[in-house]
């Protein structure tokens, strides 16, 4: 019988037992799976595997069960490996059956070659997503020592951060760089480049990637989809200098179906930089948010009661944060709580249900202003990424990923987020001059993306349309000159001497519980059911008809459709997940605010703000 935590510190073992058990037949690939279930079906247990997230490469022992937090980059041609074959002992000279199946390589020096049994498996290129961690814990440093060196530190403790679920203590987000959709830009010039070309969609990434193996259900996962893999860590030795072209003739053996050295040093980086992950179980993550539990978890509806009975409270204190940080504009901190709790719930033809892009236009003329705004707004999401909208930026950065042919590759941009993914523009950073044909390009994608939440990937002979679910927000000073579902002109009723200091002692007059309560609200909301009534929707009609008789010419059907979206997000910030009449009277007369503000600024202008 195998020990306690074996499943976790030697699953080979537990493979290999089901094989034997087995007598190599067809059944043994289930049995391991339905092993791997069981033992992972208490919710605890994903606690105890060590993640490839948190934890140095340098620190996991080789062939051991760990789970990864991932965002699907990219996704290799299928590849043939031996499934089973016949293994011939160089002693005896007896024929054992082997299974090559979540290893990289095979272990024989002869076999039969006559028994062997080819199988193909999906490679997914996969890089760190962003996670909520510790403010206490050590930042990962993946390149201390070699993995070759520390393969036998077995009694080494993992440094796993604790994730409880649902956890208010010392908690926060951070910003280090060091995962996929976090890292803030300031005005400076970006530049899409990373150390050894690991391809990261955006600048200044530093890991982790992995290169995972898909055996099962490989067809249930896309490019861009969020997921979290449990599987057997490989960093075979072999796999060390096989990307370098002076060893280009070692690999071909391992890599028939590459026909170029790109593409073999892209698809087998070293292994102490792009470990190899092979898949046991894996599943789509709907939020990537650790403060709440798994969708799939036995106490997630017990968990989402119990928030929602507090909602309120956390509600008027998110207003009320907002507003402060707004500078006194509730109305804007109104709109921008409407606009973190968005996301694409549906599809209906090419229209994008639920989305709800923000400008925020009129921003003050505070030095840093927007940069602080981003700081503080990226403490309440889980993902955020700051685009400077400088023409400098726009004429000379890859947003939109494009097929490398050569390397048999998706080059990224940065465009390819992951869902839910907060995109702030700032737009203030735009000063004159000419838009090259790059930025034209990259001015078009924003565009459909706010508009449509999709991008376009470039192949070179065709365009290939990719879905995305991306929340966007845009600081301007006039209108945007991107499209957007709402604008709120800013009015600022405070102005602070400092308002870098003004931010620090709000924050630390939140603090981290606090914090952590706005950050559930958000991404739990997101998640919540919602539907309207047959009655609630024939007096909504009916009230719109009588709207329309009054002032025809500005009440249209896109006006309708937006008071409809802010209704249903009004609702959800409430924890309501029907709409109710006091919910469309106020989404009203929040519009009819926002309208007039907008009036307002035309008439000291003298044009469309």
């Amino acid at each position: 019988m195998p020990s306690l935590q074996e499943w976790i510190t030697n699953p080979l073992a537990i493979v290999e037992d089901i094989f034997a058990q087995s007598n190599a037949g067809p059944q043994w690939e289930t049995k391991v799976l339905e092993y791997f279930k069981e033992k992972l079906k208490d919710d605890d247990a994903g606690n105890w595997v060590p993640s490839l997230n948190d934890v140095p490469l340098h620190y996991l022992k080789a062939n051991s069960l760990v789970k990864f937090r991932c965002f699907v980059q990219d996704m290799f041609d299928p590849e043939f490996y031996m499934g089973t074959y016949e293994h011939v002992d160089a002693a005896s000279k007896c024929k054992v059956m082997k299974f090559g199946k979540y290893k990289d390589f095979t272990e024989c020096v002869e076999m039969d070659l006559g028994s062997t049994v080819m199988v193909e498996r999906q490679t997914y290129a996969g890089c760190s997503h962003a996670s909520v961690v510790p403010s206490t814990s050590y930042t990962p440093h993946r390149h201390k020592r070699s993995h070759e060196d520390d393969c036998d530190m077995d009694s080494q403790p993992c440094k796993q951060k604790d994730h409880a679920t649902g956890s208010q203590g010392g908690t926060s987000f951070q910003s280090s760089g060091d995962s996929k959709q976090l890292g803030a830009t300031s005005g400076q010039t970006l530049h899409c480049c990373s150390h050894m070309d690991l391809n990261f969609p955006l600048p200044g990434e530093k890991g982790p990637a992995c290169h995972v193996k898909v055996y099962e259900g490989g067809e249930m996962f896309k490019v861009n989809d969020m997921l979290e893999v449990y599987g057997i860590l490989s960093v075979d030795t072999q796999w060390s200098g096989m990307a370098e072209e002076k060893d280009a003739a070692l690999i071909i053996d391992h890599m028939d179906c590459a026909d170029s050295v790109e593409e073999r040093r892209v698809h087998s980086p070293p292994a102490s930089l792009v470990p190899r992950l092979h898949m046991l179980l894996a599943h789509r993550l709907q939020h990537n948010n650790p403060l709440l539990p798994p969708a799939a978890s036995n106490d997630r509806c017990s968990f989402t009661a119990g928030f929602l009975g507090e909602l309120a409270a956390v509600r008027a204190e998110l207003l009320e944060y907002l507003t402060h940080v707004l500078l006194g504009d509730e109305l804007a901190a109104e709109y921008t709580i409407l606009h973190l709790i968005s996301s694409v719930y549906a599809r209906r033809d090419v229209l994008p249900l639920g989305k709800f892009t923000l400008n925020l236009s009129g921003c003050p003329q505070i030095p840093n202003f927007t940069e602080l705004l981003y700081r503080t707004l990226q403490q309440l999401v889980a993902n955020s990424f700051r685009l400077s909208m400088s023409l400098d930026n726009m004429n000379s950065l890859r947003f939109v990923p494009r097929k490398d042919y050569t390397a048999n590759r998706l080059v990224s941009g940065i465009l390819q987020l992951g869902q839910n993914t907060s995109l702030f523009l700032d737009e203030t950073l735009l000063e004159q001059g000419q838009l090259g044909p790059e930025g034209v390009q990259n001015i078009t994608a924003l565009g459909n993306l706010i508009s449509w939440q999709k991008i376009d990937y470039d192949f070179s002979f065709h365009q290939m349309e990719y879905p995305c679910n991306v929340n966007v927000l845009i600081t301007s000073e006039g209108r945007s000159i991107l499209p957007s579902d709402c604008q709120v002109h800013l009015q600022p009723k405070v102005a602070p001497p400092s308002l870098e200091e003004y931010l620090a002692a709000l924050h630390a007059a939140v603090g981290p519980s606090t914090l952590n309560r706005f950050r559930i609200y958000v991404s739990l909301l997101r998640t919540l059911e919602y539907g309207i009534s047959e009655d609630i929707t024939k007096a909504v009609e009916e009230d719109f008809v009588e709207m329309r008789k009054d002032d025809p010419q500005n009440m249209t059907s896109d006006d309708l459709h937006r008071m409809l979206v802010i209704a249903r997000l009004l609702s959800l910030s409430m924890g309501q997940t029907a709409l109710s009449w006091d919910q469309w009277m106020k989404a009203k007369h929040l519009e009819m605010l926002r309208m007039n503000r907008v009036e307002q600024q035309k008439c000291v202008t003298g044009n469309e703000p």
